[in-house]
């Protein structure tokens, strides 16, 4: 993917900070309706993204009613996002859904600090890791990741974490984050077995808080 398809791509992922934004805003309930409410139309929409012939049938009828310039726009809109889907994603389940999923397990199950700061974490680190691995990445590891992503993933991560759970909990939770991230979940093993990390992300950072927090205590 080049530079620019990736910083589209990792435009759109920022916006998963809509959650946290929301949490602090209007509380739990109304952020588990929000992201609830976005998981079932990413899920009702999936299949128009993934089966090509059901992409095509939509865009037979809408030529029935709208004029030429929608359907232009829909093309558009179509080539961009086939632009920045990566290759497994193109007929497997993307990225936005397996993050609404993690963010509404942690938001339910976890306490407020530690669900804004797993979600803002994992969405941040998640992007900087991609864009400075890939501009500034000059030590790369086996996978292609760089050393350097994963520094810009550790530092956004203890500046983020640090006023919501100290500096203990900070370097922790941001030590596992950039770890999931480099390696996958569970780490080592194969790519295609391994958990997405759009979900095991935000997962990790969460339970890796909750637990370092009742040791701490």
């Amino acid at each position: 993917m080049s530079m620019k398809s990736e910083l589209k791509r990792k435009s759109l992922h920022l916006t998963g900070l809509l959650v946290p934004v929301s949490y602090l805003l209007f509380g739990r309930d109304l952020t588990l309706t929000f992201i609830g409410l976005a998981f079932f139309i990413f899920v009702v929409l999936e299949p128009f993204r993934i089966i090509e012939e059901l992409r095509d049938n939509i865009k037979r009828r809408l030529k029935i009613y709208v004029d030429n310039d929608v359907m232009e726009r829909v093309e558009v809109l179509e080539k961009q996002i086939d632009e920045i889907t990566r290759g497994h994603e193109r007929y497997r389940v993307a990225a936005h859904i397996y993050f609404a999923a993690a963010a509404f397990i942690v938001v339910y199950f976890f306490p407020e600090e530690i669900a804004i700061g797993a979600i803002a974490v994992a969405t941040v680190g998640d992007a900087l890791a991609a864009i400075i691995g890939k501009t500034l990445g000059r030590h790369r590891f086996s996978n292609g990741k760089s050393l350097e992503g994963s520094l810009a993933y550790f530092i956004s991560g203890v500046l983020i974490l640090y006023p919501l759970v100290g500096p203990l909990l900070a370097v922790v939770g941001s030590l596992t984050g950039a770890l999931v991230e480099l390696y996958g979940f569970p780490p080592g093993g194969n790519p295609a077995s391994q958990l997405d990390d759009n979900f095991s992300n935000q997962l990790a950072i969460a339970v890796a808080l909750y637990l370092a927090g009742i040791i701490s205590l």
